[in-house]
């Protein structure tokens, strides 16, 4: 399974040709189908969301599509999907994202799709690919955000846990210090990355890519 897990999607051209490296295709070829649904319950100004495609936008693929799973039957998502070779889920609620993956049957699709396309995640949709943190320990590192006591199933793509936004200044709580906390009650290695950088992932091989900064725990 290939898969780009972005904290803040395209932001630089290493994150950006390491898709192309995952896909094997010149940019022309990439056909990406952009998921937005994780938004759908965010509050407030989206210029991030438009800046997430622009990014996408800026690239020159061969077509960008779009498609919120929340709002549409599985007989419109799934041919979309399968036209194209690269689904990214974007950001926003991890826990309303993992609970329209699971009801929508997207989640199940996704294994099979996989087999022959490339997997891109921005900040919650990178967060659902691999494991979630406790309860507890995502209300440490993102207070602001509702988390409920008993959390969705993630995807699981990917056994470790994913924090977005190291240091950024819009998540005061994803720092150093807090993270490291995280560790005492989970099994799982911790990658957090800031917003200039993402993990590439080719089956068993794990590489950042970043022009930032990163921990791994």
């Amino acid at each position: 399974m290939k898969l780009l897990l972005t904290a803040s999607g395209f932001t630089n051209q290493s994150i950006a040709q390491a898709l192309l490296d995952l896909a094997g295709l010149p940019t022309e070829k990439i056909k990406l189908v952009f998921i937005p649904t994780a938004a759908n319950i965010e509050e407030g100004d989206k210029g991030w969301l438009v800046e997430d495609l622009l990014n996408f936008k800026k690239q020159g693929y061969g077509s960008i599509d779009i498609v919120d799973i929340a709002s549409v039957p599985k007989e419109e998502w799934q041919p979309l999907l399968e036209m194209s070779n690269v689904i990214c889920f974007g950001g926003g609620s991890q826990q309303y994202l993992a609970k329209v993956l699971n009801e929508s049957g997207v989640g199940e699709s996704l294994s099979e799709l996989l087999k022959t396309r490339v997997y891109v995640g921005i900040s919650a949709g990178s967060m659902v690919a691999g494991r979630f943190a406790s309860p507890e320990g995502l209300k440490l590192v993102y207070p602001s955000e509702q988390i409920p006591d008993k959390i969705e199933q993630p995807l699981g793509f990917v056994d470790h846990i994913f924090i977005p936004h190291l240091n950024s200044e819009h998540f005061p709580y994803a720092r150093k210090e807090k993270i490291e906390s995280l560790k005492k009650s989970v099994k799982y290695p911790i990658y957090a990355l800031d917003d200039s950088s993402a993990l590439k992932i080719d089956g068993d091989k794990v590489e950042v890519i970043t022009e930032g900064e990163y921990l791994k725990i």
